[in-house]
This record gives structure tokens, sequence and C-alpha cells, in this order.
């Protein structure tokens, strides 16, 4: 009898990701994120990371992580719940509530953990999720572990979601509905249209959460994310944020009402389950809410950066798509194509990374670039010659 590989699917499942150009190649960082940093030993203009505002290498949020270390240790060693809570957490969360103009925060390991945490805290079995078609992953997981049933309706567009609440929430229905979107979205840059958003869930009674990990630091006034701009506080019932994007650190919390807050600390799984975040990260993301309160200068820089490459990269023939932020996907098509694209670029000292499927739709692949406060214009020159020179030698321009 024929013994069977047991693990042959990994290999088989390898061999196709590499044939059609969706294996991901990952490259490893050898210094601190910045404009231009080292990758796999060679120096590169940076076009890849989420540090909007240069904060991951900010002289005063290193300051501050070394000063709680020395003050508080290296870590927590238990939940929050239990023995983790530290003076620190809480000084962080009232930091970010009065940030984001909210009643009240909680913060939690992760923007991930932020979602799966506080979902399944607001509906189960009984209740409806409404789920923008293009919500975050971790906003899906969240969705699937709540046990409720997930009404998708189409990206961005205001008119299908109330034809799903329509259908599906009739008035006076003792279930409980929630309305989830992403307030940036992560691959095309465009802006959820929170307003029409909230008005139906107003009009339905249901409530409504936005998950801003990438409106922090970036919309709003000083960086204080999509319902700060477009002047909708009060009337959204839970943000998530993260603070390992624009704040340039790790973590995350949720933002609004403050009986939500409360609850989350009685039915979070990751706040009850998983060991806090540790002193220094705490200590960086607090110095990184001290900074936007107190200056709006680099969230100015920021979108200065986003105007100039969208503009320079429209005028030379590419594609952005969507995008209204600094996150700025330059559309390709083919997988193959993009990888190809990111690999050249590479060999002229430029990290851009490819993003094909399932991270965005079959031909739809694109090199995702995000702008820093931290580029210079000669840094973004620099980086516009070669996209097109790339282009060129592959004929997509």
């Amino acid at each position: 009898m024929t013994k069977i590989d047991r693990l042959q699917f990994i290999a088989d499942e390898r061999q196709r990701l590499e044939k059609e150009g969706l294996l991901v190649h990952i490259r490893t960082i050898e210094s601190p994120q910045g404009a231009w940093i080292t990758v796999d030993g060679k120096k590169v203009l940076n076009l890849c990371s989420n540090n909007y505002l240069g904060f991951a290498n900010h002289p005063l949020l290193k300051k501050a992580a070394q000063n709680a270390i020395e003050t508080y240790g290296v870590g927590p060693a238990a939940v929050r719940s239990i023995a983790g809570t530290m003076s620190l957490h809480t000084e962080l969360e009232k930091k970010l509530a009065h940030f984001k103009r909210v009643e009240a925060a909680i913060s939690f390991q992760s923007g991930f953990n932020s979602n799966i945490a506080t979902i399944p805290a607001l509906v189960g079995k009984e209740d409806l999720i409404f789920s923008d078609e293009l919500n975050h992953a971790s906003i899906i997981d969240g969705c699937r572990l709540s046990g409720a049933p997930i009404i998708r309706f189409e990206h961005g567009n205001p008119s299908s979601l109330e034809q799903k609440l329509k259908d599906n929430y009739p008035a006076g229905s003792t279930r409980r509905a929630l309305i989830i979107t992403d307030g940036v979205f992560s691959m095309d840059g465009d802006i959820a249209p929170l307003p029409a958003l909230v008005e139906l869930a107003e009009k339905y009674n249901a409530m409504i959460m936005v998950d801003d990990a990438h409106g922090e630091g970036v919309l709003g006034e000083g960086g204080r994310g999509a319902v700060d701009h477009f002047h909708m506080h009060g009337r959204v019932d839970v943000e998530i944020g993260t603070l390992s994007k624009a704040f340039g650190v790790i973590g995350g919390f949720v933002a609004g009402k403050k009986i939500i807050i409360e609850h989350l600390r009685q039915k979070g799984r990751p706040f009850l389950f998983s060991s806090a975040l540790t002193p220094a990260d705490v200590a960086a993301c607090s110095a990184a809410v001290d900074i936007l309160e107190s200056s709006a200068d680099l969230v100015q820089k920021l979108w200065s950066n986003t105007g100039y490459f969208k503009k320079r990269m429209e005028e030379a023939g590419f594609k952005t798509g969507a995008s209204a932020t600094p996150i700025t996907p330059i559309m390709l098509g083919e997988a193959k194509t993009a990888q190809e694209f990111s690999r050249r670029l590479f060999e002229e000292n430029v990290f851009a990374m490819a993003i094909g499927f399932p991270t965005v739709p079959l031909d739809k692949a694109r090199i995702r670039v995000m702008i820093s406060a931290t580029h210079s214009e000669q840094d973004l020159d620099y980086g516009i010659d070669k996209f097109v020179m790339v282009a060129k030698q592959l004929r997509v321009i």
C-alpha cells in the first residue's frame, strides 16, 4: 500500500502560488524605519511601510520607551483584567479618548485584536452584521467569531446598504444590527462615505462601527481620523484604531461611547486572555499622541508629499485608482507583472512591494506606495523616475 505524504498539499499550494505570481517573498529590514532603509543588505528608498509620520524612529518616542523600561520593566507579566493594567495603560487610554474627542477608550495588543474583541462583544448569532465587501481581514475574522450572519453591501455604496437593511432588518426587530466599515480602505486608499452610512444607522436604529486604522494620524484635525474629518462626533458608536501605522509603534484601541468601552473591559477576549502591551510600547504610543496634540506639522507634510507624488505619477501616465489618501496604488493588473515590477524597482534601490490576490481581487494587482512625512521631494523624485524607467521596460505605460 502506497503511503500518501500528508503534507504534500502544502508543496502543491506553494507551487501553484509561484506559478501564478502570488507567492509572497518576504524581505528583511535591517535598519530603523525611515525614508531610506536597509533591506536585505541594500540601502533603498522606502515606499512600503505604514510609517506615515515618521514616528517609528522618532527620538521622543524612543526616549519615552527607554524611560518606561527603567521605571516599569520590560513586561506587565499578566492580562489586563488580573494584574497587567499599569498606570501607563490608563494614562494612554485617557489621552486617546481626549485625542479622539470621545467619552472613553480602551487599548489592545493590536488593531486586529481590537476588532476580534469588539465585534463578538456587540453582536451574536441571533443578530446581524452589515459589512462593506472590502473591509479588512481583521473585521472579517471578528465577524466570523461573533457567529452573527454577515450581510455584505457593495463597497462604499450607501444605496446598497439601505437595500440590505430594508430586506433583512425590518422596523421593530428585536435583533441587534451592526454596520461596519473601514474609514480608509487599506489597498485602494479611498475613504468611506461615512455621513451617509451614519444616517442609515440612525434611520434603521443600528449600531455603527468604523475601523480607522489608516485614518488615524492622517485624516481630520491633527490626524484625528475619519470621524473627525466628516465632523461626525457623537454619531458613531465605536471607532477601532491601530497604534502600529501612523503612531509608529504597536497596539490597537477602541474609542467611543463609555458604555461600550466598559463593556469591552468585561467581554473583550484579548483584554481578558492575552497579556497586556509592554511598558515601552505604551509609553511610546503615549508620546506619539502628545506630539499630535501639540502640532499638525507632520500631518501637513504628509499631505504635501502625497499631493506632489500623485500629481507627478498621474502626469507620467500611471493609474492610481480611487485613492484619496497617502495610500497610492499603482494599478498593474496581472500579479506576475506586479511582482516583476517590484523586483526591478528593488534592483534600482526602490522598495515597493507588489500586492496581489487574495489581498486584492484577481487582475487588480498593484504596487501599493505608502507616502510618509519623512520623504523629501528629492526622495519622491528619485522614486518617480525609477517607476517611469521600469514601466517603460515592462511596457505598462
